[in-house]
């Protein structure tokens, strides 16, 4: 179960003739969007040919259909995605082709496509018709299945966050003890490589506490003293990656998340890595949620006290 699906959608899907009357495509696509926009990319197909289909006027663009399309551009919800045919598809079945060909490139999660053109692809087992989605199981449980168990190890991390990493424009590590000069957060570095390889440098930013130890062992750490750290263990990497990363120190927090504008998580141990047996729970956050968490790491905020800021390289 992916933290963020990804979807290709025929671009009928968005048009008022699909459906058998305006009210019946609000309501559908009224509902898409809140998937969509909540939990999921889409793939913009064929080179980006198929967001050029609806800078056209030769169909009935239902206005909910628009409205979503506005929204997937504005929320970098678009995944470029390489050409798979020579010819730029120009019907219903051929953009569905070219979706589920492409899914043997990278898999998606799913083709939601008009019904006519479902009929036509009954044996292909993530193809489903937009009107009746929640009848098929990829669909129902990426609503039902919020949370993931994996093994702390990097390779589990990068394959979970792979699509969420490459995509997102802005990335917010919360995790109250990551420290790169640590052994067992050694391995964070190269998650962070992740991060831009696709079209967009995000905006990153890690938040931790400014103690280390707990109870009557806890310290404070001086300012200078993170700087140093995060700057020897992290610069040369982010450096070869034409990334940065801004570093926040807080007073006090307890819970781990990561925050982007696709979707948010709640990490069940932070971001540490082991090599013993060990397994951690991720679950994605309500959108509203997430939207709480980025205010709270706001310093405009004040639920917490900035205690140093500073950026890496």
């Amino acid at each position: 179960m992916p933290l963020l699906a990804e979807y290709a959608v025929t671009p009928g899907v968005l048009s008022q003739d699909s459906y058998t009357n305006y009210e019946v495509g609000d309501i559908l696509l009224g509902q898409l969007k809140d998937v969509v926009l909540h939990e999921a990319l889409v793939r913009n197909l064929h080179g980006g040919e198929w967001l050029q289909v609806f800078r056209s006027n030769d169909r009935p663009w239902h206005r909910r259909g628009l409205e979503l399309l506005r929204k997937l551009v504005n929320q970098n919800r678009l995944r470029f995605f390489p050409k798979i045919m020579d010819q730029i598809p120009s019907s219903e079945q051929e953009w569905c082709l070219e979706a589920v060909e492409s899914n043997n490139v990278s898999p998606l999660d799913g083709v939601i496509t008009t019904s006519e053109t479902c009929s036509k692809f009954k044996s292909v087992s993530f193809v489903g018709d937009s009107q009746r989605l929640t009848s098929y199981q990829w669909w129902r449980d990426q609503r039902n299945q919020p949370s993931i168990r994996l093994p702390r190890t990097l390779d589990q991390y990068s394959r979970a966050l792979e699509l969420l990493l490459e995509c997102a424009n802005s990335i917010m590590f919360i995790d109250a003890h990551l420290d790169p000069s640590q052994y067992r957060y050694s391995d964070f570095s190269q998650l962070l490589l992740a991060t831009g390889s696709g079209q967009i440098k995000p905006l990153l930013e890690i938040h931790r506490v400014c103690y280390e130890g707990s109870g009557p062992s806890r310290r404070i750490v001086p300012n200078d003293k993170w700087e140093n750290r995060f700057r020897t263990s992290m610069n040369r990497i982010l450096q070869q990656a034409s990334l940065s990363v801004e570093v926040l120190i807080w007073d006090d927090f307890h819970d781990r998340h990561i925050i982007t504008n696709l979707v948010g998580l709640h990490l069940g141990n932070g971001l540490d890595t082991t090599r013993a047996r060990s397994l951690t729970t991720w679950t994605r956050l309500a959108r509203d949620d997430r939207d709480d968490i980025q205010r709270e790491f706001d310093p405009a905020s004040g639920r917490h006290t900035l205690r140093h800021r500073f950026r890496v390289p």
